[in-house]
């Protein structure tokens, strides 16, 4: 068996991309993924696959990034590691379809070593649903679970702590979506190795695509009208708003000359903010929002 290196991880996120990408266009059954190839002033570059206008996905991305050179002080003091060259690859998804009932979906996973010797992996998946359907809030946690118990039986409940605490619009009091789990710096330790680490981010990667395509065929003919679409552009909003206050992938990618329309991909194609708005009591709308809080046991609901 080859020794786990950068150039293994890197490689296999290559994979991953074509696999996630192969998959989404057979579900989609109109969209095709259009590929730009861009290189960093500094080292490395990275494939950005956006697909548009499709028949079920409105704006995704697909993107993989390779980025090397000197890390920058902004990097350098978020991570409080400082002078030291860095290697970081990975593969981002956010997929934006044009039913207000199927989810907007993130997946981030990655790897990042720093040249006095530190590796770490880190990553996350959660899912944003604008009306939220609790059997498939509970289906997607459980999931979840499932690939998290395969490799250890605490990643779940803490991976999904971390998720709800991160994936939360402070400003607004609520989180994005349903959650999922969110975890970083997830390095070698006395009794896990980082080839233990890197097997488990292949299996969080490769839950994607079966998961995503299945909601998306479940969820596409269900009909909504004008007041379903108002309200997915609000929550849209929403989406904006963290992605551009609180990511950290967003400011890491600018903070280090990453390609500005490849990071800038998760926006969604169109959004609106109306003033003070306020769902109607007992309606669709103010259902789901009380499902946008810290702490659901979505398994066990």
């Amino acid at each position: 068996m080859k020794t786990l290196n950068r150039f293994i991880i890197s490689d296999w996120f290559r994979t991953l991309q074509d696999n996630i990408c192969t998959s989404l266009e057979k579900c989609d059954g109109k969209g095709i993924f259009e590929e730009e190839i861009w290189q960093r002033p500094g080292g490395g570059g990275g494939r950005t696959r956006v697909i548009q206008n499709a028949n079920i996905i409105e704006k995704g991305g697909v993107n993989f990034s390779e980025v090397h050179g000197i890390l920058p002080d902004k990097i350098s003091s978020a991570l409080n590691v400082h002078g030291h060259d860095f290697f970081a690859s990975g593969v981002s998804i956010v997929m934006h379809p044009f039913s207000p009932f199927v989810p907007i979906i993130h997946m981030n996973v990655r790897y990042f070593e720093l040249s006095s010797g530190e590796k770490w992996f880190g990553g996350g998946i959660d899912l944003t649903p604008i009306c939220v359907d609790p059997k498939q809030a509970k289906e997607f946690h459980i999931t979840l679970k499932t690939v998290c118990d395969k490799h250890n039986p605490h990643y779940y409940a803490e991976f999904k702590k971390w998720a709800d605490e991160y994936f939360f619009i402070k400003h607004r009091n609520e989180t994005r979506g349903i959650g999922g789990i969110f975890f970083d710096r997830l390095g070698e330790t006395e009794n896990i190795s980082l080839s233990d680490r890197f097997h488990f981010v292949q299996d969080v990667g490769n839950l994607f695509a079966p998961f995503y395509t299945h909601i998306m065929q479940t969820n596409k003919d269900i009909a909504y009208g004008k007041k379903e679409k108002q309200y997915q552009l609000l929550r849209r909003g929403r989406y904006v708003e963290f992605n551009l206050v609180y990511d950290k992938g967003t400011k890491f990618g600018l903070d280090t000359d990453g390609r500005t329309e490849s990071i800038l991909m998760s926006m969604p194609p169109e959004a609106s903010w109306k003033y003070n708005h306020k769902p109607q009591k007992n309606s669709k709308e103010a259902e789901s929002l009380a499902f946008l809080k810290q702490g659901i046991d979505w398994v066990n609901m």
